[in-house]
């Protein structure tokens, strides 16, 4: 539990420096491109590494490995290896705004919790970012929920765990892609517009959860859900980054990441809740359409011209 914990903490805060980087290594006019093709890899490259240890689980004496459960331990190596090798070029060839006056390690704590209060009062204040965050929150905890639900949905309906980890895969080869297709979308048609189509996409497909009826649909469910992941995320990422000041960046994107870990508490209690209230777990997968529906709506709220320059 210790090292889950760690191990959480050190990826969520990698990932809010690393999705602040955007502002240094491109222009604002190519930060759907730029983001998605980020999303665009990190499908790919999660999904080799997913199948490999899948593979490698199921048939571990072809890695020379003893049983499953050694397998299981060596996918926990080489996900560090991984993650290891393909974070050189980052701190190879990334060049970063070199920060002023750096304080000391117990002053940059004291100064953390300072700056986060401050970066707080400055979003409440600064209504479009305001806006933006709140309806993230609501339809990017519709995403998570669907992402982690999806395979106990399947389950509960009887679906084998090989057909459940074929559409887990599906997603993540879709998502290469489909991220980068949403990159250029929403350079040429608009990022808010492709916000829109992807949480369309999820709202129907909430809604046809319901009426499920086989694994080959479950299938059809995964192919659609890999065409909008990485473009809800990556084109959320980008216009974001348009709205904030870029000097700024990293406390900006700390509150978009601290709120998208938030955001996978009121999915699965509200698929909790319905699924105890109708007993049935195809009301509750479809009760997250709500979540959907009011990030939309909030979403319609945000200006897009609306940008904050310090």
């Amino acid at each position: 539990v210790t090292l889950y914990v760690l191990g959480t903490i050190g990826f969520t805060a990698g990932v809010v420096f690393y999705d602040s980087l955007i502002v240094d290594v491109t222009e604002p006019k190519y930060f759907d491109f730029v983001s998605g093709f980020g999303y665009a890899f990190g499908y790919l490259g999660g999904g080799l590494l997913f199948a490999i240890n899948v593979f490698m689980t199921l048939q571990p004496e072809m890695f020379g490995l003893a049983d499953k459960a050694a397998a299981v331990r060596v996918s926990f190596l080489t996900v560090a290896l991984w993650w290891g090798v393909f974070c050189i070029p980052l701190f190879l060839f990334v060049k970063e705004r070199k920060p002023q006056n750096v304080p000391a390690l117990s002053g940059a704590i004291v100064q953390g919790w300072k700056q986060f209060i401050e970066t707080f009062a400055e979003i409440r204040r600064l209504r479009p970012i305001f806006l933006f965050l709140l309806a993230y929150w609501f339809y990017i905890d519709g995403v998570n929920t669907v992402i982690k639900m999806a395979v106990d949905y399947g389950l509960s309906l009887g679906f084998e765990t090989s057909s459940l980890i074929t559409a887990l895969l599906l997603v993540q080869f879709i998502g290469f892609p489909a991220a980068i297709a949403f990159g250029w979308l929403g350079e040429k048609w608009g990022t808010k517009r492709g916000i829109y189509l992807a949480i369309g996409v999820y709202t129907a497909v909430t809604v046809w959860a319901y009426y499920l009826e086989n694994v080959t649909e479950f299938f059809i469910m995964a192919i659609a859900i890999g065409l909008v992941q990485g473009g809800i995320q990556s084109l959320s990422r980008s216009y974001y980054a348009r709205m904030i000041p870029a000097d700024k960046s990293a406390e900006f994107f700390g509150f978009y990441g601290m709120i998208g870990k938030f955001a996978t508490i009121i999915g699965p209690l509200l698929m909790g809740w319905v699924g105890v209230l109708t007993g049935s777990p195809r009301i509750a997968i479809m009760s997250i359409a709500v979540l959907f529906v009011i990030g939309f709506v909030l979403l319609m709220k945000v200006n897009d011209d609306a940008r904050v320059t310090s």
